[in-house]
């Protein structure tokens, strides 16, 4: 249902929801202590990262995004959105070589998409388990942050032992620091 309903958005509307996400996404102290950064080239309505690109570029921090090469996805370092070019689905793609540095990993903010999540930092993708073997790769648990719509944030999700959590979900209406709610959960079961 979220999917069929990020899919009718019209395009006003995720202009300005996007807008509104990266706004709140740029005010993260994770975001504005970050070396580097990590986003996405959104597809099918998925909230938009170009501010979030452009911001980070002009601020000096280094840019990487997803990209195939052969069997290999990770991620791929730009300098400039002129290289990126058409890849794997038709997605944009950076044209460099894949690999991140020890200290790229410790200084990364990865911004991720999804279909759902939920407020313990949970998220559902398109199933093919892309960003969750990402973020294993970066280790970056305390720093990857979810970008939604509000109608994209809903009940528990299922989680599997593979999938990676989100330290945040920022939509439109509000930053979920996930971090929190995953403490009153536990605690919650320990006094049951």
């Amino acid at each position: 249902a979220a999917l069929a309903q990020r899919n009718s958005l019209s395009s006003s509307d995720v202009y300005l929801w996007s807008q509104q996400i990266q706004a709140r996404a740029l005010e993260l102290a994770c975001y504005r202590t970050a070396q580097a950064i990590a986003i996405y080239s959104p597809i099918q309505n998925e909230v938009d990262t170009g501010s979030l690109l452009e911001a980070a570029l002009a601020s000096g921090k280094k840019v990487f995004m997803p990209r195939w090469s052969g069997q290999e996805f990770g991620f791929a370092r730009i300098a400039s959105p002129s290289e990126l070019v058409a890849g794997r689905f038709g997605i944009l793609e950076p044209i460099g070589v894949i690999g991140l540095t020890a200290t790229d990993r410790r200084d990364l903010v990865v911004f991720v998409p999804g279909v759902v999540f939920d407020s313990r930092g949970n998220r559902l993708g398109r199933g093919r388990g892309g960003y969750d073997r990402l973020l294993a790769q970066c280790n970056v648990s305390e720093r990857a942050v979810g970008l939604a719509y509000e109608f994209q944030v809903g009940e528990a999700l299922p989680v599997q032992p593979w999938d990676r959590s989100m330290h945040y979900v920022v939509t439109e209406n509000r930053t979920i620091d996930c971090s929190v709610n995953l403490r009153h959960a536990s605690m919650g079961s320990m006094e049951n």
